[in-house]
């Protein structure tokens, strides 16, 4: 499929805010934003996601299916980031993790995340060691996202499949999960055609026939961008233009 992954969309009672809280959090940038967003982007050099956080009425009310893995290169690192994070406002968060070696917190607005434990597999990823998807299948997810995401399986096991860009930046994982999709999510992930592709369209015909199907989130006419939803029910938007 000629697509790839380009952003990381954020539903936000305060974009602006909770931008500003994520830029400091990771170490990133301020990107584009206006009324309708604002973005974070890595700092020159590093690689990741843009994250685009947009306005959002709605409450948050159950846990986010998509969240962020924060990469430590030691313990003494990990310990120095959830205390740095800590006093930047995020707050400890308990999902039923029980005693595990990665620590769970929330940014102001509630949506969780995690500090891992130094893992060799996440070097060279940049501060976001992985964007974490909770799914009932992953290995039929990973099947369905590789290639609407141009992404490739870089590892897997028990109950995990990993995609990534190559041989650098963060993975794109898939973790079972028996929560089914229930509220329209939070976080969602968005797609481009390549300029080597066949376009928008071309993207959406082969994603409806790889199991995508047409989603309403209040959209309305006009938006220069299509919402789907993948085989879970998932939504993901395919945005106009090719990938810069």
């Amino acid at each position: 499929m000629d697509s790839r992954l380009v952003n990381l969309v954020v539903d936000a009672a305060d974009p602006a805010g909770l931008a500003r809280w994520w830029r400091e959090a990771l170490g990133w940038r301020a990107g584009y934003a206006d009324d309708h967003e604002s973005d974070v982007v890595p700092p020159e050099g590093e690689p990741g996601l843009d994250l685009v956080f947009v306005p959002v009425r709605d409450p948050k009310l159950v846990p986010n299916r998509i969240h962020l893995d924060l990469d430590s290169s030691s313990p003494a690192e990990q310990r120095e980031t959830v205390a740095f994070l800590l006093d930047l406002g995020a707050t400890r968060a308990d999902v039923g993790q029980g005693e595990v070696p990665w620590v769970v917190l929330a940014d102001p607005e509630g949506n969780e995340f995690c500090v891992l434990d130094p893992r060799p597999e996440y070097e060279g990823t940049g501060a976001i060691a992985a964007v974490v998807h909770q799914a009932r299948d992953p290995w039929a997810m990973a099947g369905f996202w590789g290639p609407v995401s141009g992404w490739r399986t870089a590892r897997s096991g028990a109950g995990v499949v990993a995609l990534r860009d190559g041989s650098t930046g963060p993975f794109l994982e898939f973790v079972a999960s028996p929560t089914p999709h229930t509220v329209k999510n939070r976080w969602h992930l968005d797609v481009r055609a390549t300029r080597s592709g066949r376009g928008r369209e071309r993207v959406i015909t082969e994603a409806l026939a790889a199991g995508a199907r047409p989603a309403d989130v209040g959209q309305g006419a006009g938006v220069p961008w299509t919402v789907l939803a993948d085989p879970e029910g998932n939504e993901f938007c395919v945005l106009s233009g090719p990938v810069d």
